[in-house]
């Protein structure tokens, strides 16, 4: 660990190392849009020298430090012409050069969501969040997580550390195919280009070679985005042409033998520019710090765009994601003494198992017509197909007489299922004397229809398996029945829901003040096999307010409500009633430095009703063996907290992450008073992370980077269920770091992950099985990539 530390250190004093120079010039100028504001965030690129420069909140740029010459400056706008300028820069002066686009103020914001790839921040949100506003005067706190963040951390999929971005969001654990991501006290949703795609159990995550961002909406927001849980929800942006030819492809090798070829091709297949495509593809092979793990991916997206006219545009994206793991739950440890007191590579599985393999294909239809410059509509429609052939493992009992040996389960879980979602909307401006009314109206619907089969089980070998002392190699695999079409012999999950709502922001005194105003009509379907269908509605409101204290500076006041289906049923076969939710917020956002770098902190309160926990009183006993567990709705749960995010450029070429929340997360109404006061399963009350990374601009190390990292998670529930008792979880710490070099079009990048090879784990006690179980992270290990550009 010293020589590790020796090696960062030594690393960043060389990048303080700058060579001598011949004299140099700079490039400096404004860019603005068609009606006259700045347009912030679009990028600049001198085309023969590789170097990159992004406007400010100002519009205003500047390029230091270029060679005498002469050059093509470059205006980079995603599906649309690209503006060139030829500038001339001299010795110790600075050339001088505006733009002025053809696009509004409004049809930017695409051209910069997609087209910065430079930043650790955005000023912008996806227009799949439908929203207007800038995130700084949006009265809700958005945090974006970036490519740039992305591809510096080397984060691959959904389930890696992607949380370590945004105050208060955290990974609990997973199954192999679907991110568990908590914040603000509960499970948040996961959806994708602004649709929710969360099931009971699943999507298949993303992989991140197809994603351009993750837009991390906190709070209810079911009036622009569908259904979701009170605390907010993640948005993964895909990768969308830009109308730019280009590419980039990268291979990646690591520890535990991972192998990773990723590429990115983008560009015009027409020659008048109206047909633009964009292909995605991955193919991984990794292994795990477990024995006889593995997770080989490999995923396909290609995307076409047709620009039928400067209005109007027809998108259509087809996804097929494909993932074969050993056994699902192979990568849980089980104790009847405690958590982790076996080794990070023990594992419950064997080597002769078949794998359980997953395949998620959709296709998605985005129609875009822009009415005039005020008004715009867009329908989409998408259709998510996800099936899985495999098995799970998870205990059946530990011996009463001696509690080192366990009786491994082994049982069939085949999925099939499917997700159809509509979206239609328009959203406009209208000025009616001084005020500006941003208007946004809309229906979603949406029917997702799964079925499961864990019904056929059996014991894995003999009930001598010893936890501590495993022997492999004794155990044959039963041979499940797959005769019956999975819709006969699966348990059917079914929700659906329609909703149409409305909102009007009205800004007033020259938009420094903004009220929303907005109502959403939902609609819900649920049932399974055991209680049929069930359709509840409601009405839920939403009251904002934000003003501009000046144009860096926003305070923002937030009231809203959610509602959102329960799944299943209690142990009598009765249905839940759905979730409902209130939320209060406020809070503060800045932006400093012209844009490059901002801060946002917010104080909330959220109540949950009818949320669902384990049943400890009812269990499903087989010939006396416990083999499952019912749910029930607790009466209430209250959620309160603080978070505080800071991201951006700091000083040139220091980009940092840097967030903490306290989350109080409580029961406050149950029909058991045992359980009022209690830590809601799951939360942590302290969550802290940085992510710092310096980078040389110039001189004879243009071009190094280096990166540190920590997460720290303190006072942490169990996610299955905690009673405020012994068995809470310890307190988390992880140190990552990398080393960088980018030189023209190819790049290199070295992650080293947990340096100080802490045992860090996420688990629970196992009530009514009497053990405990947790998952294991892996020690240090290592990620290198190699990328070229073109």
């Amino acid at each position: 660990m010293r020589k590790l530390c020796v090696f960062f250190s030594l690393a960043f004093l060389l990048c303080t190392v700058v060579s001598a120079q011949s004299p140099t010039g700079n490039i400096a100028g404004k860019v603005v849009t068609v009606d006259g504001k700045p347009a912030e965030g679009v990028t600049l690129i001198i085309k023969s020298l590789n170097r990159i420069a992004i406007a400010d909140n100002n519009g205003i740029f500047n390029i230091q430090k270029v060679q005498p010459g002469t050059y093509t400056l470059v205006v980079s706008l995603v599906s649309h012409k690209d503006v060139e300028e030829q500038v001339t820069v001299t010795a110790g002066q600075t050339a001088k050069v505006d733009f002025k686009l053809e696009l509004s103020d409004q049809e930017l914001n695409e051209v910069v969501v997609i087209a910065n790839k430079s930043s650790f921040k955005s000023n912008r949100m996806s227009g799949s969040l439908r929203l207007q506003t800038p995130i700084l005067e949006a009265p809700q706190n958005i945090q974006v997580v970036t490519a740039k963040l992305i591809n510096d951390q080397q984060i691959f999929d959904m389930l890696e550390g992607v949380t370590r971005n945004v105050s208060g969001a955290t990974k609990i654990e997973h199954w192999d195919n679907y991110a568990r991501i908590t914040m603000r006290g509960s499970n948040i949703a996961a959806f994708r280009n602004g649709m929710n795609v969360s099931t009971t159990w699943g999507p298949l995550t993303e992989d991140m070679s197809m994603v351009e961002r993750i837009e991390f909406v906190k709070g209810p927001a079911g009036f622009m985005l569908s259904n979701g849980d009170p605390s907010g929800f993640y948005n993964v942006v895909t990768k969308k042409p830009s109308g730019r030819n280009k590419g980039e492809v990268s291979v990646s090798m690591g520890s535990f033998d991972l192998y990773r070829a990723t590429a990115d091709l983008d560009g015009k297949i027409s020659k008048d520019g109206k047909l633009l495509y964009r292909l995605n593809v991955m193919g991984q092979m990794k292994g795990y710090h477990r024995q006889f793990d593995y997770n080989n991916r490999y995923s396909i997206v290609p995307v076409l765009k047709y620009l039928v006219d400067d209005k109007t545009s027809v998108t259509l994206e087809y996804t097929h994601q494909f993932s074969e793991v050993n056994v699902i739950g192979s990568n849980y440890l089980f104790s009847k003494r405690g958590y982790a007191d076996q080794p990070k590579s023990m594992t419950t599985a064997e080597a002769n198992l078949s794998p359980t393999t997953m395949n998620d294909r959709s296709i998605l239809a985005i129609f875009d017509h822009k009415l005039n410059n005020d008004w715009k509509f867009t329908a989409q429609v998408a259709y998510f197909n996800y099936k899985q052939i495999g098995a799970s493992l998870w205990p059946i009992k530990f011996q009463q007489a001696n509690d080192s040996f366990m009786q491994r389960g082994i049982s069939i879980w085949d999925v099939l299922g499917t997700t159809k979602v509509g979206q239609m909307f328009m959203n406009g401006k209208v000025q009616t004397g001084n005020v500006v009314h941003k208007i946004l109206g809309g229906l979603d619907m949406s029917n997702k229809e799964y079925y499961h089969d864990w019904n056929q089980g059996a014991a894995l070998g003999d009930s001598n398996f010893n936890v501590y002392a495993p022997k492999y190699g004794l155990a044959t695999a039963p041979v499940f029945d797959r005769s019956k079409d999975l819709r006969e012999r699966g348990v059917r999950y079914y929700n659906a829901y329609t909703g149409f709502y409305a909102q009007d922001e009205i800004g007033l005194f020259d938009e420094r003040v903004r009220l929303t105003i907005a109502g959403r009509y939902t609609t819900l379907k649920s049932g399974d096999v055991y209680n049929g269908d069930y359709k509840n509605s409601k009405f839920t409101p939403r009251l904002g307010l934000s003003v501009s204290l000046d144009k860096n500076t926003a305070f923002y006041a937030l009231f809203d409500q959610s509602f959102l289906e329960n799944y299943g049923s209690d142990w009598q076969g009765k249905s839940f009633d759905p979730i409902t939710g209130n939320n209060l917020e406020f809070g503060l956002k800045k932006d400093w430095m012209a844009g490059k770098w901002n801060s946002a902190i917010s104080f909330y309160q959220i109540t949950r009703n009818n949320v669902l926990t384990q049943d400890d009183e009812h269990a499903k006993v087989v010939n006396g063996d416990t083999i499952g567990w019912f749910q029930r709705p607790t009466g209430e749960q209250r959620t309160r907290g603080i978070e505080v995010d800071i991201r951006g450029q700091i000083a040139r070429g220091l980009d940092v992450v840097v967030n903490y929340a306290f989350t109080e997360a409580k029961i406050t109404k149950d029909s058991d008073p045992k359980v009022i006061g209690n830590q809601v399963a799951g939360s942590s009350r302290h969550v802290q992370n940085a992510w710092i990374n310096y980078r040389v601009d110039r001189g004879a190390l243009n071009g190094f980077g280096i990166s540190l990292g920590y997460q720290v998670q303190a006072k942490r529930s169990p996610w299955y269920s905690f009673d405020n008792s012994e068995n809470s979880l310890p307190d988390y710490f992880r140190l990552d770091g990398s080393l960088s070099y980018q030189k023209e079009k190819i790049g290199f990048n070295l992650v080293l992950n947990n340096l100080l090879n802490k045992y860090l784990y996420s688990g629970a006690p196992y009530t009514w099985g009497g053990y405990f179980y947790w998952q294991a992270e892996p020690g240090t290990n290592a990620r290198f990539s190699v990328s070229y550009r073109f």
